[in-house]
């Protein structure tokens, strides 16, 4: 306890220990020592840092807040994306399993990256909580600091006057002595009552300076007391609020490092599942489905064989009465020659080409 106690009186007139000075980089602004009872240097400095320390705990709110706003349109545009978007749709057998269960993980992401980001402003808020209560527990202990300076440095200033008056009386008293001393044998007997009277009266205002005075003196100490024991209780609550805070500071940027690693891990498995399900996927399965569900028989089609139309015609005619119908000219003869034959263009001699 004592050594607490005697880190505290250190905080209360330097602001930093000898040793603390030293660690310090030597660009880093360094309280000046001040022995002036009505001096707040120390308090001011400690007062400054953890309003610091409440700003450097607001900017982290402020980030937690922002991320999860980034992470909730990340997730909500990877939810649309997987929902919305066609990828392969057209797709079958273990290739569509395969997509289905890669749109499902993505939509799964999505909505992972969404709880994060809902998981992200519980913390913000649970900081902002923190900051609050700290705030307002720490006003409460300013406030009292705040009267207990004031009332200090008025009483110190009721002191310095009673202290400046007394040195007056006490100047005064040694002047009217002094005359007394020089005028003893040049002055007449009613000169020197008078100067014995002042002298009388000096002494008197130098009495009634000196007890005031050091009632006054007496009532600024029992306020430097008052002041000393309230500061070193003001000193050791802020510094039990400062380890705290920056416990809680510590903590909450650990665990947001968790949560970001167990979102990583999160996202992994999901895309683990996709892995699963690509390595179910088979070519050969695909294929093999595909033919069973598209198939259009077991035999190719017939070939197409050439068909001449007049041979056609005559084997049609065979099988019939080869004598015209009475009144009716005869049909015409079929060629007798093959289509890529010279001859192709003749009929039993007779030419379809009209030579010049």
């Amino acid at each position: 306890m004592e050594v607490r106690r005697g880190r505290q009186m250190e905080l209360i007139w330097n602001t930093f220990a000898v040793a603390e000075r030293r660690m310090l980089p030597k660009d880093t602004a360094v309280p000046k020592q001040s022995t002036d009872l009505i001096s707040t240097t120390g308090y001011d400095s400690i007062i400054q840092h953890l309003n610091d320390g409440r700003k450097n705990c607001k900017e982290f709110e402020d980030f937690l807040k922002e991320r999860a706003s980034i992470e909730e349109r990340y997730g909500k545009d990877l939810m649309n994306l997987s929902r919305k978007k066609p990828c392969g749709q057209t797709e079958l057998h273990t290739l569509k399993r395969a997509l289905e269960v890669f749109k499902q993980q993505v939509d799964s992401v999505g909505q992972s990256h969404i709880q994060l980001g809902q998981t992200l402003r519980e913390e913000a808020r649970k900081m902002e909580d923190f900051r609050e209560k700290q705030k307002l527990h720490r006003k409460k202990i300013e406030l009292i600091m705040d009267a207990i300076h004031k009332n200090r440095n008025l009483q110190y200033k009721k002191t310095i006057e009673a202290k400046r008056l007394y040195e007056q009386r006490c100047r005064d008293k040694d002047e009217a002595e002094q005359a007394v001393h020089r005028s003893a044998n040049l002055v007449t007997q009613k000169q020197q009552e008078k100067l014995f009277v002042k002298l009388a009266q000096t002494k008197t205002a130098l009495e009634d300076a000196d007890r005031v005075y050091q009632a006054n003196v007496s009532a600024v100490e029992k306020v430097r007391q008052e002041w000393q024991n309230e500061h070193i209780k003001a000193c050791e609550l802020f510094e039990n609020q400062e380890c705290e805070r920056i416990s809680c500071f510590r903590n909450a940027l650990w665990l947001h490092i968790n949560q970001l690693s167990l979102e990583c891990v999160k996202n992994d498995e999901s895309y683990e599942e996709i892995r699963k399900s690509l390595e179910q996927c088979s070519i050969e399965k695909d294929i093999e489905y595909f033919v069973t569900l598209r198939k259009t028989g077991s035999l190719p089609p017939a070939p197409v064989v050439y068909e001449n139309y007049y041979n056609s015609q005559k084997n049609a005619g065979s099988g019939k009465n080869q004598a015209p119908a009475p009144g009716r000219r005869p049909q015409c003869p079929v060629p007798a020659s093959k289509p890529t034959d010279p001859e192709y263009s003749t009929v039993d001699g007779y030419s379809l080409i009209h030579h010049p």
